[in-house]
């Protein structure tokens, strides 16, 4: 899997791509939590779930459909989220299944089984750029964890930062377009 700590690149870099308005802190920050959420059935493995079931690790909760239910959840809170239901939908859709599309590109693992319930087969996407992170906390902490975050730097935050900043470039090359156009049509 990528770390806990990449998983909320893709949330962030769209927020900062679209900006506040569109993707509201409270929207942000719900996303940051569906960007990490479909992790949590790694406790499976402790409770003896096999890795290889349907809710094992990078089963159910790494799903298209599990990304669906989630951003039907927070479609029906959108008001508490402060942004559109259907800004909500999308943005906790993406945010969610992120994270298996991430997962998909990492060195190691089963794959992810992105058709789950339907199908438990597994998948990778051709590019598998992201290095396995370790499970476990100590780990995590150790030098190949610190290897393993310099190698995220490059394939999840450089690209999603280069993304976050091409949309706010966009953003503010077309509000000065707009204000130029009504400044020309005032006079």
């Amino acid at each position: 899997m990528a770390s806990i700590l990449s998983h909320p690149a893709v949330p962030i870099s769209l927020a900062a791509a679209v900006g506040t308005r569109v993707v509201p802190p409270r929207l942000l920050a719900a996303a940051v939590v569906c960007s990490i959420l479909p992790d949590f059935d790694a406790f499976g493995l402790w409770a003896g779930i096999p890795y290889s079931s349907t809710f094992g690790h990078r089963g159910f909760t790494h799903s298209i459909v599990f990304a669906g239910i989630i951003a039907w959840v927070g479609w029906m809170i959108a008001q508490r989220l402060k942004a559109k239901r259907w800004v909500v939908f999308l943005v906790l859709f993406l945010s969610t299944l992120s994270h298996g599309v991430l997962d998909s590109m990492t060195t190691g693992g089963l794959g992810v089984a992105f058709f789950s319930p339907f199908s438990n087969s597994r998948f990778f996407l051709p590019w598998r750029v992201i290095e396995v992170s370790p499970i476990g906390v100590s780990r995590f902490f150790s030098t190949r964890g610190v290897e393993i975050l310099a190698s995220e730097v490059v394939t999840v935050w450089l690209p999603g930062l280069l993304f976050g900043a091409a949309g706010a470039l966009f953003r503010r090359l077309s509000r000065h377009a707009d204000e130029r156009q009504s400044q020309n049509q005032e006079e």
